[in-house]
């Protein structure tokens, strides 16, 4: 038995169809021309020629050695911190895994955060902003929804906007209403645990620990975490300079870690590791946060040495606090004695300043203090002091104070009470942009 396909109604529509359009000619198919194994370098040397680059000096060592000298002479930040030659040959005998995948030497250390922080695990990221960012992306899980932070935080003010940009959250900012940190009843006043529809309700509280170098105190961060964590909201740390918190008030920092859901420290900050920071939480927390980081661009690969420089620092630069603490108190002393107003103290590495009430200016100040044979670096009322920070810096950066408050009242200036001075600043970081040494 035969069996068609087609029925004799499809066969006479057929029958009526034009004729088909003729076959276009085909294009001519370009093959790229490949160099095979036999083929001579001589013929792609001009492509190797334009992508060599040598990028040391041959005056690096003295150049390094002056870069060195400069940063034991800058008050701007304590993220100018390097690597010191013993961190770099640490740092190279460390494994060379893709992290993206695993290395050793990065899960090493994560393995050893969590442990010294009480937390189930810890995720190496590149920076302190990441580590926050992706911490609360991590936290926020359905909008809407906001973040509450103190108003001169870094999440709120350093950040690029991250927090709207990266979780479309909006943060609630609150001054501190006794003008050091955030207490509990800042919190109560401000949280948003509201279900109208107008509202953004609060799904993480902030803190940071320090902040401008100051520290809360422990008993309100209990206090904090015993309430939001009564209502259903997480506690989150940004906790870049917890070092700092723990070899100042000799508190372990699991007990600093305890009361918080997440933890983000930063190994960059005054400790002299190149890069990195880590962030702490459960182990539920930290695989949705490997994954965030692998969203936002932050996997890493061979991240080996920079774990390892991360690990030399927790060991050899942490217990050189200690000495930063006692010079950022001698600097304040000694302004204090000049007749500076202080405007933030030195509780741990940083102080913050007035000099008007001797009549002195920022800018008197660190032009002169540029001026110097050994120039200083200075920005505006932050002084940083760090663990590269040397003692002459700070004896000369107040020998320059002084001798212009000198030479103002020689003018006929009359020197204010700095105790008087002016009214509370809104913001006590008067900032004014740096003039490093230009390279001879």
């Amino acid at each position: 038995m035969r069996i068609s396909l087609f029925s004799s109604t499809s066969i006479r529509r057929c029958a009526r169809l034009p004729p088909p359009s003729p076959i276009p000619t085909p294009r001519p198919v370009f093959i790229m021309r490949r160099a095979n194994s036999h083929s001579s370098l001589n013929n792609i040397a001009p492509i190797l020629d334009e992508l060599k680059l040598d990028l040391i000096s041959e005056n690096h060592v003295q150049e390094n050695a002056a870069k060195r000298k400069e940063i034991s002479r800058t008050f701007i930040s304590d993220t100018i911190t390097v690597p010191t030659e013993e961190m770099y040959a640490y740092a190279t005998t460390a494994t060379l895994g893709d992290d993206v995948y695993f290395d050793p030497s990065t899960a090493h250390l994560e393995a050893h955060v969590a442990k010294i922080t009480g937390k189930e695990a810890a995720l190496f990221v590149s920076s302190g902003t990441a580590s926050n960012q992706i911490a609360l992306r991590t936290h926020l899980q359905q909008p809407p929804y906001s973040v509450l932070v103190d108003q001169r935080s870094h999440i709120n003010k350093y950040e690029a906007g991250g927090t709207a940009f990266h979780s479309g959250a909006h943060l609630i900012t609150v001054s501190p209403s006794n003008k050091h940190h955030l207490t509990l009843e800042d919190v109560k006043d401000n949280i948003m645990l509201s279900d109208d529809i107008h509202f953004a309700p609060t799904t993480v509280v902030a803190l940071e620990n320090t902040l401008n170098g100051t520290i809360i105190p422990q008993e309100e961060v209990e206090r904090i975490s015993e309430y939001v964590h009564s209502v259903g909201v997480k506690l989150h740390l940004d906790g870049a300079r917890i070092w700092h918190v723990a070899i100042e008030t000799e508190t372990p920092l699991k007990e600093l870690c305890d009361p918080f859901d997440s933890v983000s420290l930063c190994f960059s900050k005054g400790l002299g590791a190149p890069v990195g920071s880590c962030l702490v939480g459960s182990k539920e927390f930290i695989k949705k946060a490997r994954w965030f980081r692998k969203l936002f661009g932050g996997g890493m690969r061979q991240t080996g040495f920079l774990a390892a420089s991360a690990a030399y620092a927790l060991t050899h630069n942490v217990p050189k606090l200690v000495q930063v603490h006692a010079l950022a108190r001698k600097l304040e002393a000694g302004l204090e004695e000049i007749g500076c107003r202080i405007l933030s103290r030195a509780e741990t590495c940083m102080i913050f300043y007035d000099p008007a009430p001797v009549g002195v200016s920022y800018d008197e100040i660190a032009e002169r203090g540029s001026a110097l044979p050994e120039p200083l670096v200075l920005g505006g009322s932050r002084l940083v002091v760090h663990i590269q920070t040397s003692e002459e810096a700070v004896q000369d950066f107040l020998t320059v104070v002084r001798t212009l408050a000198q030479e103002k009242k020689s003018a006929g200036f009359v020197a204010s009470d700095p105790n008087t001075y002016g009214a509370f600043l809104k913001d006590i970081y008067v900032r004014r942009a740096a003039t490093f040494p230009k390279k001879v």
